[in-house]
């Protein structure tokens, strides 16, 4: 759900911090009292907050970050054992994730159909893309071919602005303009920007997708709805893009589904980048220049927060 215009901002901000911590702890364990803590409030108003700002209980976001996780462990199709999964993902037991993922999902993950259950994401996210300017694109983007680079990231620390439903039309883009004067003043315009989706919008609901538009700092501090962020060092695998957003989504597609699977790499559990050239939105909505990001690992490295 949007952030109300109703909710203060020290709920917003207590709320922010409770899911950046979430994030990084997600297979670990998240009990209410150090959710509540790494928000700075106490549990019993923490759960009033948490639910007036997301629509949904700290513990039903967890379950379902945790399930959409473990989704994405079985579409990529390596057999890996479902108790692997379980356990890496957050969940007690095999039998407490199949109860859980059948609850959510209607059926056991053994039961599955894969294709049937992702085709419906895809075509919910369709209709959710299709107002969107720029989607279409044009022929040079439909026929450009990418090439990738793999780089080693250092550790980062960003200012955000966090958004809700990112997919009604505007809405990183009006973020994007505030953080951007924000970075104005406090002398930090010309450092990198980034983009990046929390939720992968083939797994989640695009209702419950939130993505971050940052800039790199050195020093981060709290300022307002702006919140701070550390990122780990990483090794991401990068295509440049020039064109619409039906571009950029061909590349992050090919990345993930054409590139990634040849590689002998492995997905992280970072979020994908967009790495801005220049500053966000510099030539308008319906073209972009930045680098698609994709965090990978070799097979015996960490998952991705534990480096």
């Amino acid at each position: 759900m949007p952030i109300s215009e109703t909710v203060p901002l020290t709920v917003v901000q207590s709320v922010n911090r409770a899911l950046d911590y979430i994030e990084v702890n997600l297979a670990g364990q998240l009990s209410l009292s150090l959710i509540a803590g790494a928000a700075c409030v106490s549990p019993f108003h923490f759960q009033r907050m948490f639910r007036a700002v997301m629509g949904e209980t700290p513990h039903a976001f967890v379950l379902r970050r945790r399930l959409e996780n473990a989704l994405g462990d079985i579409s990529r199709g390596n057999r890996q054992p479902l108790t692997d999964i379980a356990l890496c993902r957050g969940f007690s037991s095999l039998s407490d994730f199949s109860r859980n993922f059948r609850r959510h999902f209607g059926c056991s993950p053994r039961k599955l159909d894969l294709e049937t259950c992702l085709a419906g994401r895809r075509h919910a996210l369709d209709e959710n893309l299709a107002g969107v300017s720029g989607l279409g694109g044009s022929a040079a983007d439909q026929a450009q071919e990418f090439s990738v680079t793999l780089r080693d990231l250092p550790e980062r620390t960003v200012q955000y602005l966090r958004v809700h439903r990112p997919f009604e039309e505007g809405s990183v883009q009006a973020a994007a303009m505030r953080l951007v004067a924000w970075a104005r003043d406090a002398g930090v315009e010309h450092h990198q920007w980034l983009g990046y989706l929390w939720d992968q919008p083939r797994l989640a609901s695009a209702a419950d997708c939130r993505y971050d538009v940052a800039v790199e700092v050195t020093h981060g501090r709290h300022c307002g709805e702006i919140g701070v962020f550390r990122f780990p060092p990483m090794k991401v695998a990068e295509v440049v893009i020039r064109g619409g957003l039906a571009l950029e989504m061909r590349a992050f597609g090919w990345l993930r589904d054409t590139w990634l699977p040849a590689s002998g790499y492995l997905p992280t559990d970072l979020p994908a980048f967009e790495a801005w050239l220049g500053l966000p939105y510099a030539h308008g909505a319906e073209h972009f220049e930045l680098a698609c990001q994709i965090p990978i690992r070799v097979p015996t490295a960490p998952g991705g927060w534990d480096q």
